[in-house]
């Protein structure tokens, strides 16, 4: 099943470079505010290379792509970027506070440990990687431009794999780590540097029978892909050669990855939250009455705030699908879908989907009684993500926005049973916490 293998990593120097000032959240997740931090933190921050800012003048050949290519080269060559020599595998342990979103006054302590390998980029169709979430053309395009550009992979793709916790046992150390930084959100980033081939090659035959699902990184494995079918097709088609690679060896065919036990209790997920606005016409009354069709509708307290809203949605949660719906003056709590209602809006999903409280929300609220398109909503017109319900609240109640829609998080069960039985959820349906950063590793191919 999972192929997995060592590799020689590049990695900052910190006679350099403090790590704390080069190291980003994954490209997705870095807002206009925060590239401005990471650009005045350090001449040699990763954003620069996973997503520089656009520049006056910029062309078809000079571009964010052709300077990230140049950064990471110039890097390299001034040893910025240093290269471990010998092929290495990367236990990786993030340490971190329970977020005060999801319980008031929780300081509850976690840590989350996994490893950095490389794993072997397979179809989906071969049964090994399993994806839970649709993926955007437009994302895609844009790294599959800085992958051409660079040949190189900056972030690890974040895998689950189930096991009862062997491979986590067999890559334990007590050793200080090679790595340690606290990022923004005060997670404490922690990296072993495993040589050992004996213990390599036991990790890699404990993995060799794992089926892998992406947590994060939907977006740049299936770049991953689509680059190396790319470059098989150009091999294909060129004259053979004593350079030519062999078939399923070449850099290429692997990508960075994370893997990590899904059966951990430091997997957390939260919730994202949808705020929809700029409708053209919005009533409050209009949308309770419209809802009633499809879930029972209770007025609650219109001034909750967030911490009330999520011990409202756990407790309601306990029972099935449990939503907020808030909006300027009003606030209501759906709950009990009608069944009735299943063979009109979900028409082609799986009942697993069907079951999913972010289904529920896109199919019956979002598309039925707000008349969102589903086009629309891939293309967040009417529609943003927000993570902080408080924040989420917030923009409603400053007339930014029509109605928030607040909601408690999927669970690790719901993505496997998803994952594995072939389907997927709609996009922004989990937020894996906390990020992997990048620039911890870097996978050059060449």
């Amino acid at each position: 099943m999972a192929d997995i293998h060592p590799f020689r990593a590049f990695r900052y120097d910190p006679h350099h470079v403090s790590l704390a000032d080069v190291v980003t959240q994954p490209y997705d997740k870095i807002t206009p505010a925060l590239q401005d931090r990471y650009y005045a933190a350090s001449p040699h921050n990763l954003v620069r290379i996973i997503l520089g800012r656009r520049e006056e003048g910029d062309t078809a050949e000079k571009n964010t792509y052709s300077r990230a290519a140049a950064y990471f080269g110039d890097w390299r060559q001034q040893g910025i970027l240093r290269q471990d020599t010998v092929p290495s595998l990367y236990v990786y342990s993030q340490s971190f506070t329970v977020p005060d979103l999801i319980k008031k006054g929780s300081a509850t302590e976690l840590e989350r440990r996994g490893f950095i390998a490389l794993g072997r980029i397979e179809d989906y169709s071969a049964g090994v990687v399993y994806r839970h979430e649709q993926t955007l053309a437009k994302p895609k395009a844009d790294r599959l431009d800085l992958l051409r550009a660079t040949r190189a992979h900056f972030g690890q793709i974040f895998m689950l794999y189930e096991d009862s916790g062997q491979v986590e046992a067999l890559l334990a150390t007590d050793a200080s780590p090679d790595i340690e930084v606290a990022d923004e959100y005060s997670v404490v980033h922690r990296v072993w540097r495993i040589t050992d081939a004996r213990l390599i090659d036991s990790a890699r035959g404990a993995m060799s029978d794992k089926k892998l699902i992406i947590a994060d990184g939907h977006h740049r494995y299936e770049t991953a892909l689509n680059y190396r079918n790319e470059l098989r097709a150009s091999y294909s088609h060129s004259t053979a050669s004593s350079s030519t690679p062999e078939p399923g060896t070449s850099p290429y065919e692997f990508v960075m990855m994370t893997f990590v036990n899904m059966n951990s209790p430091a997997l957390l997920i939260l919730p994202t939250h949808r705020v929809v606005h700029s409708l053209d016409s919005f009533s409050e009354e209009s949308f309770r009455n419209s809802a009633r069709a499809f879930f029972d509708v209770e007025d609650v307290d219109p001034a909750l705030d967030a911490h009330r809203a999520a011990a409202i949605l756990r407790e309601c949660g306990r029972a099935g699908t449990s939503l907020l719906a808030v909006t300027a003056n009003r606030a209501f709590l759906l709950h009990h879908p009608n069944p009735n209602m299943a063979a009109q809006v979900f028409g082609g999903l799986s009942i697993r989907q069907q079951a999913l409280d972010v289904v529920q929300l896109h199919k019956c609220l979002l598309e039925k009684v707000l008349h969102l398109s589903e086009e629309s909503i891939r293309n967040q017109q009417n529609i943003s993500y927000v993570r902080d319900a408080a924040e989420a609240l917030s923009q409603v109640r400053r007339a930014r926005a029509n109605i928030a829609f607040l909601m408690n998080p999927c669970r690790t069960s719901q993505v496997r049973d998803i994952a594995f039985a072939g389907d997927v959820m709609p996009q922004k349906s989990t937020d894996f916490y906390p990020k992997l950063l990048s620039g911890l590793t870097i996978y050059a191919l060449d």
